[in-house]
């Protein structure tokens, strides 16, 4: 064999064995990271010198926490996280702040919260935004002021177009139901629609009236209910006009539509006002998010502007005008859980099929939503005994039981998560009885079905909820509003033993979630802590039902890791983890022991996957 030959395949074989680690790609990866600073695989951000509450019992309280690529890396003492800081780290010094996990709002209307802020925004009472005019009414006190903020708004409206606006309670002026008759004579030329605080009801004047076609031949719809006048006041059932004949020597008694209009019969005017522009509603989002961010809400679920009355493709709308534009062009700013009609559920569930249950870090498919009841300030809730004030009212079940079971059965199938809203005891007990019935006949799985609000319960029915694992999202501040309004419309022994049992659903093992139905409150989630702390409505010295307060923990708890859980994104948000998004918020207080007695701070600042969000 010729030498030369011997010598370069032995050459070749040497350079072969020398230089074959090069042909693997992670020998190249391992040689590239070594040329990067030794930080970059440490933390971005290091928050130290703080009380940070994880919302995590297997580690509950930590004094730093170090943050990489927008989620967290390690919690404990900052001695333990020194390895991790390099050159590029920032440091965070809190200070001996108080740190929490970012709130999660579990009930929400997030764009119809944003459209409160723009019309507030314009610091006029009354203004013209957009095609329509709008009047704010939330906190007026008195019938005069009614008339007065619609008049105004009436004067700065176009000859025939809308007067939109509400937000009033009539509970603030002393109960008496607003009528079409307090603001017909300004409002000739314009239909005007005002809905009360809680979306439940709402006041039509007699051109709105007229321009729908309600008249006093128009039937209730299923669901809804047209108040008519009656001698001696307004009632649900009959209603009674004393008119005379042209003769003038017969009286007929004719029932007349008030201008008042309940649940589903809103839509009877709904159906008529012109549809709010994307740019309007863009705008609304990213105001409303911006807002919750000053409160240290991080992810909200949101119910969408669907209620009683309104058209179900609005939802749909918002998600492709709104949360798509956002999430595509880069604007988000919280996270949000959205959930739909439950008449969609087909449409949903052939989204979720193709795109996945999250679009984004920022958008998340929820489930389906729909009604049982109405609201106890409309007197629609639904009861087991008549409303005290009102004998011959019962509320109103706004779905037919068959159709909402079917419609229950054909979501949860299908893997949807189902929310059902139900205030009034009946309600509650008419809904766990159809969860266990769909489970009985779709079989047990980890559904976590929702009951949303579950605000006055009969004796017994707390503990079903634990027992059957319901979700009970509930909205602590409502009670502020409801405390002498359920006690007028229940009575005190009514009242006094099934509103708002907070303690009594946490101790049967339900899983409790914290929330704010904004815009009927505002999304305030340390004011809802001290409430579900504290139970003192306004005016009141004393806790109203002292046995239902929940602990700070407790209630810090059922507004992070518990609503995450109960939308199911738990392995995201929620709490202060490894692995999870770094969202949280840092407080004004620095002692946890009086924040745990008093429920007494602010928001000095939001970070939303490591990053500041506010200020």
């Amino acid at each position: 064999m010729n030498l030369s030959i011997v010598i370069s395949a032995a050459i070749a074989i040497f350079l072969s064995i020398l230089f074959f680690p090069l042909l693997n790609s992670n020998y190249w990866l391992k040689w590239r990271a070594s040329l990067i600073p030794s930080t970059k695989l440490g933390a971005d951000l290091i928050v130290r010198n703080g009380v940070i509450f994880t919302s995590d019992p297997s580690f509950p309280f930590a004094d730093s926490m170090a943050i990489r690529d927008g989620r967290i890396l390690r919690l404990g003492n900052y001695s333990a996280l020194q390895d991790l800081s390099g050159y590029g780290t920032k440091e965070l010094n809190l200070e001996g702040k108080v740190v929490v996990p970012g709130f999660i709002d579990s009930h929400v209307h997030l764009i119809s919260a944003g459209l409160q802020l723009i019309y507030t925004y314009a610091k006029l009472r009354s203004s013209c935004v957009g095609q329509m005019a709008r009047v704010q009414l939330e906190g007026v006190n008195q019938k005069d002021e009614v008339v007065r903020r619609v008049k105004e708004a009436a004067l700065n409206a176009k000859r025939g177009s809308w007067i939109l606006g509400g937000g009033w309670n009539n509970d603030f002026w002393g109960g008496e139901l607003p009528v079409a008759s307090w603001i017909d004579e300004v409002t000739a030329d314009n239909p005007v629609w005002l809905t009360r605080m809680d979306g439940h009801m709402g006041l039509a004047n007699s051109v709105a009236l007229k321009l729908a076609g309600v008249t006093n031949l128009s039937k209730d719809p299923n669901g809804g209910t047209i108040m008519r006048t009656a001698d001696g006041g307004i009632l649900l059932a009959k209603y009674i006009l004393v008119c005379h004949t042209i003769s003038g020597n017969i009286t007929l008694k004719v029932p007349q539509p008030t201008g008042l209009l309940v649940d589903a019969a809103t839509e009877l005017i709904l159906s008529w006002i012109p549809e709010v522009s994307v740019d309007e509603r863009r705008e609304a989002m990213l105001r409303a998010s911006s807002f919750a961010l000053t409160r240290g809400v991080t992810a909200v679920v949101d119910f969408g502007r669907y209620f009683p009355g309104a058209p179900v493709e609005h939802s749909w709308q918002d998600f492709s005008d709104v949360y798509q534009w956002a999430d595509a062009s880069g604007k988000m700013k919280i996270r949000v859980c959205l959930f739909f009609p439950m008449e969609t559920w087909s449409r949903l569930y052939g989204v979720i099929n193709r795109a996945g249950r999250a679009l984004s870090n920022w958008i998340y498919f929820g489930g389906v939503k729909a009604f049982a009841d109405g609201s106890l300030g409309s007197n629609s809730a639904l009861f087991h005994e008549p409303y005290f004030d009102d004998p011959d009212n019962f509320g109103l079940q706004v779905v037919e039981s068959e159709s909402l079971l079917n419609m229950t059965m054909a979501s949860d199938v299908s893997g949807l998560q189902v929310a059902i809203h139900a205030i009034g005891d009946r309600a509650n007990d008419l809904i766990l009885d159809m969860y266990e019935s769909v489970v009985s006949k779709n079989g047990k799985r980890d559904q976590r079905f929702r009951i949303e609000h579950a605000q006055h319960l009969a004796p017994g029915t707390a503990a079903r909820f634990g027992q059957q694992g319901i979700v009970a999202s509930v909205q602590p501040d409502h009670l502020l509003d409801d405390a002498d309004a359920a006690i007028r419309k229940l009575g005190v022994d009514r009242a006094q033993k099934g509103s708002y049992l907070f303690r009594s659903l946490l101790s049967s093992n339900a899983l409790l979630a914290l929330g704010s139905d904004w815009p009927v409150t505002s999304a305030y989630p340390l004011r809802a802590i001290r409430t579900a702390m504290k139970r003192i409505p306004p005016g009141w010295e004393n806790a109203w039902i002292p046995s239902e307060c929940l602990s700070l923990n407790d209630a810090l708890i059922a507004h992070t890791i518990s609503a995450a859980r109960a939308c199911f994104l738990e392995n995201e948000i929620g709490s202060l983890s490894t692995g999870k998004l770094a969202d949280f918020v840092i407080l004004s207080t620095d002692s946890w022991d009086e924040f745990a007695t008093e429920a007494s701070a602010s928001v000095n600042a939001t970070y939303v996957g490591g990053v500041q969000a506010y200020p």
